[in-house]
């Protein structure tokens, strides 16, 4: 109904412009955080498959190791501690996956607040436009009757 430059209409849109715009950067930063968490996960499950092999592969070793003498028993350390260091390894990556879910949690809690806050300013913004309109109409009203009266 009103299109007059600067109407509430038109702020509506510009406003409606900017929220499309705020959503689509928080949309592309949830995304890089889901495709990092995504590349975490697979260096992790790819480094637990490789950690699979190995402690196969070592307790092959070890069950030979073990059918020889004493002297192969310095190479069976070496073989544990070989165990160890890759146990060391996958930890930090463990804790860091961890971390990366627990950051796109809050992301998100972030989000769904902000779209919660949105969504009342959205009603009020409509409230406030409907009573402008009323008002505007009762006082064209009164301006009609004045008009009529003076004739």
């Amino acid at each position: 109904m009103i299109n007059h430059i600067g109407s509430p209409l038109m702020n509506e849109d510009r406003d409606e412009e900017m929220t499309k715009s705020a959503l689509a950067a928080f949309r592309a930063k949830e995304e890089e955080i889901e495709r990092r968490k995504t590349e975490v996960r697979e260096k992790v499950q790819a480094q637990l498959g490789r950690v699979e092999e190995e402690t196969k592969r070592l307790a092959e070793i070890r069950e030979e190791l073990e059918a020889l003498s004493d002297p192969m028993r310095k190479e069976v350390a070496n073989i544990r501690k070989k165990i160890d260091f890759i146990n060391r390894d996958l930890k930090p990556l463990g804790l860091s996956c961890q971390k990366k879910e627990k950051e796109y949690k809050e992301a998100l809690e972030a989000f769904n607040d902000k779209n919660r806050e949105k969504g009342q300013l959205v009603a009020k913004l409509v409230e406030l436009v409907t009573e402008s309109e009323k008002l505007r109409l009762k006082k064209l009203e009164e301006l009609c009757k004045n008009i009529d009266s003076l004739r």
